[in-house]
This record gives C-alpha cells, sequence and structure tokens, in this order.
C-alpha cells in the first residue's frame, strides 16, 4: 500500500469547521452576554451538516455514506476484530466510524434544531432542556469519536487524524480518489465566512475569548 488520496477538501473543510463551530458553541453555551455568538454557532453547526448530508449522497467515493454506512452484524463483526487486533484496514470510514458520523450529524441536527426552538421561545423550558440533553450527548459522541480514532490510529499503525488534513491514507493507487473538488471546498468556506459577516455586528462581543482561555486553563 502507499499513500493516496481519500478524503476530498470539501469534506475536510467540514470537518474542521464543524469542530470549531461545535466547541465554540458548547463554551458559549452558559454565557447570555454571548448569547448571539451561540445562536451563530449553531446556525454554521446546522448549515454545515445540511451540506454534508449533500454530500453523502453526491459527493466523492468515501464521502458518501454507501461507502461506510453499514449493517449491525458487519458494525458487531468489525468490532469483535478490532478487540482481537485483527481488524481489516480501512481505506474510507471503518464500519464502527460511520455509526458515529451518523449519529454525529443526527445530533448535531437535534441540537440545532432544539437550540432555534429555545431562541424563538418556542415550547417553554421543555426545549431548554432537551437542547441541553441532545448538546451533552452531542458532546460524548465527539469524545467517542476522538477515543475511537486514537485507538484505530495506535492499532493500524496510521495517523488518522493526520490523514484528515492531508486527505492521504494508505491503500493501493486505484482505490484513490480522482478529484479534490477543491473549488467546492473554498466555496463552502466563502459561504460560512459570509454568513460570519453578515451576522457578525450582532455577536461581536469578544468576551468569549475570555471564557475560552478560562475554561483552558
Amino acid at each position: 500500500m502507499s499513500s493516496i488520496k481519500v478524503w476530498d477538501l470539501p469534506t475536510r473543510f467540514f470537518h474542521w469547521l464543524l469542530v470549531l463551530s461545535f466547541v465554540g458553541a458548547f463554551l458559549t453555551a452558559e454565557s447570555e452576554r454571548n448569547r448571539d455568538l451561540h445562536v451563530l454557532l449553531g446556525y454554521t453547526v446546522l448549515g454545515l451538516i445540511v451540506f454534508r448530508l449533500l454530500w453523502g449522497f453526491i459527493g466523492s467515493r468515501y464521502a458518501r455514506f454507501s461507502n461506510f454506512v453499514c449493517t449491525p452484524k458487519v458494525v458487531v463483526l468489525y468490532l469483535c476484530q478490532l478487540i482481537k487486533n485483527q481488524a481489516p484496514h480501512s481505506v474510507g470510514h471503518n464500519p464502527a466510524g460511520g455509526v458515529v458520523i451518523v449519529l454525529l450529524l443526527l445530533f448535531g441536527i437535534a441540537s440545532s434544531l432544539s437550540g432555534w426552538a429555545v431562541y424563538e421561545d418556542i415550547g417553554a423550558d421543555s426545549f431548554t432542556e432537551w437542547h441541553e440533553l441532545i448538546s451533552n450527548a452531542m458532546l460524548a459522541l465527539v469524545c467517542i469519536h476522538v477515543a475511537g480514532v486514537v485507538v484505530s490510529s495506535y492499532l493500524q499503525g496510521e495517523n488518522l487524524i493526520a490523514a484528515m488534513i492531508t486527505g492521504k491514507k494508505l491503500g493501493d493507487v486505484n482505490q484513490a480518489i480522482t478529484s479534490n473538488v477543491a473549488s467546492l471546498a473554498w466555496l463552502v468556506l466563502v459561504m460560512v465566512i459570509g454568513l460570519w459577516l453578515w451576522a457578525w455586528p450582532a455577536a461581536k462581543d469578544l468576551n468569549w475569548l475570555l471564557h475560552m482561555i478560562v475554561w483552558w486553563q
């Protein structure tokens, strides 16, 4: 096997923009002063997920749901093989990772929509509780995802975090994707930046940055 291109640029941009948006939304969730920023981050999460859902049907080979969404039987078999350190190498998402990806997308939608309901004062306190519960569950899924990436990287001798940066993994030459779809990736980035520039006057309070610094300390 050699280093081949697996993750196209739109998939990688989506991944890291979602990471930044979700972390930012989570860190600003408890601050009424940063509510506008929190809402803006939530809308960004929802918009990114809508794009990813579309890309999951029309995207490049390993970005498509058909490539990594498996039956429960296949997922259980893979986990058993992983425990025994006998799991086959996956060029794209492995079966267990595919489950977590789908759940993250679903929980991201639920978190964003319940947050919108809270912002619009729909459903009294019930949506507030659901929003917090779903967001915390999504954070737990993120932790599981990160742990799974670390474990898989160790067992298979391949840096999966670096792969989502460079887009390259180990595989046969004929398994590589043929296009990086860079133009679409940059269009997505421009649209996200455009949303922020349009909405920023209502969310320009930089006090959230101090909260992040204190939180990390």
